[in-house]
């Protein structure tokens, strides 16, 4: 490498850069593929609760920020 020039150094320094940089950004689109997997998974699960969960007829949805705690 001592036979190189200052411009073929700086050149091989961003080819590093570059590489790293794109194994970084694939290794990152894996994590995003797989979060969005397991946020489809749970929106779907969260779905199927609220399609098992029994209500009673006419019930109103509560919030439960609305009620009070027992110590008040």
């Amino acid at each position: 490498m001592e036979d190189e020039s200052p411009v073929e150094h700086r050149l091989t320094e961003l080819e590093i850069k570059a590489s790293y940089a794109e194994d970084l950004l694939d290794r990152l689109n894996d994590i995003v593929v797989r979060q969005q997997a397991q946020i489809d998974l749970l929106l779907r699960e969260v779905a199927q609760l609220r399609r098992d969960r029994p209500e009673p007829d006419g019930a109103v949805m509560r919030n439960l920020r609305d009620e009070l705690p027992p110590h008040y």
